[in-house]
């Protein structure tokens, strides 16, 4: 049994019933096995255990009182999963299917994701299965201000800096960071995402979808394409597919389909993004609303149909394994040839494996969608210095990181004999960093 395999087998057993949590960890280790069969050193120094095993975990209680003057109760999660190159640093996600397999999941990919960047941050992930849908202003508050009561001592500017996901947006995270400044009597960047009128950066809300749209472009300029005149399919409705939407558009693409959790708008002549924007930003309101107001533009209940609408381009934008191998065939058949992730492991393994197969250029999600954390590291880079950077400084700062995560994932596969194999290539050249870091701290 080879060492990747060990590291594996004693996962599962001692981490039973983490099944997103299990399915990361392999995708990630297995494509690991060259690297570590280079470094016999590793097992000796029990790195790969190490690595999938967090730092800490940190569960708590979480008791608020909602309008009715009732008392609820949620799970808080922290998990600070690796701090070898720098303090942990992952978004906070309030929705009702967190739990700790999801939070260790999306923890194990942000070391990976954080160190592609090629900034000073570490892995880590939080969040609780509290539901912001339906909730008044003020229940969202009073659910915050409860969460970061707990929270607050677990968090520091160097220490861990939480941000937003999904189900944390500029709202959520003000009345987060009102908290821990009231409790810590402190204004620093302890949270990113915040508003620009308490130290938040430019770009940050369009960083993901932008830095997705980004590294496609370089993917598709690699091979003497471009956006220009592309069918773009985006799955989700929310900040990473909005403004994905929004940054293909400017580059020539037309995007044809968008969903949300009821099911997907279809418009054949494009679609219209202010009317989007209306809708999900302004109204809070369902995607159905779209074709309602859209002359041409149909709606239909449910998501997966999306997948069956013929495109060159696929992001899917909402959760984890919306694509899976049936529909990821039906990508392939009717002629995708670029799929990259905006949302955090949204295809399943099976999936990635047809569109590998097919010869369609796959960008996975730590590379793909790593544009938001680079932003957030922009803007704690910014509020230690009490600095300010216009919007064409930041973009063009985020631009140049995703063209350096693209050439450094292409590099990486290439270098271990798996050209064009970007999970590969993302893995391996994030871990590398990861690695070394580890190697020189010692045991610890």
């Amino acid at each position: 049994m080879s060492y990747v395999e060990k590291v594996l087998k004693n996962l599962k057993k001692q981490n039973p019933n983490e099944p997103e949590f299990h399915q990361a960890a392999t995708e990630i280790l297995t494509t690991l096995a060259p690297v570590v069969e280079k470094h016999p050193e590793y097992e000796k120094a029990g790195l790969l255990e190490r690595f999938v095993e967090p730092e800490r975990v940190i569960s708590f209680r979480v008791s608020w009182v909602d309008d009715r003057g009732r008392v609820q109760v949620n799970k808080g999660y922290r998990v600070q999963f690796n701090s070898a190159i720098g303090p942990y640093k992952g978004g906070l996600r309030f929705h009702p299917s967190v739990n700790l397999s999801i939070i260790k999941f999306l923890g194990l990919e942000q070391i990976l994701k954080n160190s592609l960047t090629g900034l000073p941050i570490g892995g880590g992930k939080g969040g609780s299965n509290f539901d912001p849908k339906g909730k008044s202003d003020r229940e969202i508050m009073a659910f915050c201000q409860s969460f970061m009561t707990e929270l607050y001592r677990h968090i520091g500017a160097d220490t861990d800096v939480p941000a937003g996901d999904i189900g944390v947006g500029g709202r959520e995270i003000g009345y987060l960071f009102g908290q821990y400044k009231r409790i810590r009597d402190e204004h620093v960047g302890v949270l990113t995402g915040r508003g620009l009128s308490y130290g938040g950066s430019l770009v940050r809300t369009e960083a993901t979808g932008y830095g997705l749209v980004y590294i496609t472009d370089e993917a598709m300029k690699a091979r003497g394409d471009s956006l220009k005149g592309k069918t773009v399919i985006i799955s989700g409705s929310g900040n990473v597919a909005i403004y994905a939407c929004q940054k293909a558009q400017s580059l020539g693409a037309k995007v044809v389909a968008m969903y949300d959790s009821n099911g997907f708008i279809y418009d054949p002549d494009g679609i219209k993004l202010d009317v989007v924007k209306d809708i999900k930003e302004v109204k809070r309101g369902r995607i159905k609303e779209y074709a309602e107001r859209v002359a041409g533009a149909t709606y239909t209940e449910g998501c997966k149909g999306i997948w069956a609408i013929p495109c060159d381009v696929a992001l899917p934008c909402a959760t984890q394994n919306e694509i899976d191998a049936e529909s990821a065939g039906i990508l392939v058949k009717n002629g995708v040839k670029y799929v990259a992730e905006g949302a955090n492991m949204p295809s399943t393994l099976q999936a990635i494996e047809v569109f590998q197969k097919a010869g369609v250029v796959f960008l996975p999600a730590k590379a793909a969608n790593a544009g938001g954390v680079a932003t957030s590291a922009l803007e704690m880079a910014q509020s230690s210095g009490r600095t300010y950077w216009s919007f064409e400084e930041v973009d063009a700062k985020l631009k140049v990181i995703m063209a350096n995560i693209y050439r450094n994932i292409d590099a990486a596969a290439k270098a271990y004999g798996f050209e064009g194999d970007y999970v590969m290539g993302a893995n391996i050249a994030g871990f590398i960093k990861v690695a070394d870091a580890m190697m020189a701290h010692g045991v610890v």
